[in-house]
């Protein structure tokens, strides 16, 4: 399986929701853990890379939501 591209500013759409029922969250870094920050109620978290990327559905680059 092909691993997701992202990068900070992207946006992650989850497979399953945050308790705030938000599936949008912003990528503050990517290293070998990734800070993400929710859109909905602001709330930040820390996750292990190789667990972020089975939880991604979707990312939603920079540059397409600039445009």
């Amino acid at each position: 399986m092909d691993t997701p591209k992202f990068n900070c500013g992207d946006t992650a759409i989850l497979k399953k929701p945050h308790p705030c029922s938000s599936y949008s969250f912003l990528i503050l870094r990517v290293g070998s853990d990734v800070r993400i920050k929710c859109r909905t109620c602001g709330h930040e978290l820390t996750v292990d890379r190789i667990k972020f990327e089975r939880m991604i559905k979707k990312i939603e680059s920079a540059e397409d939501t600039a445009k």
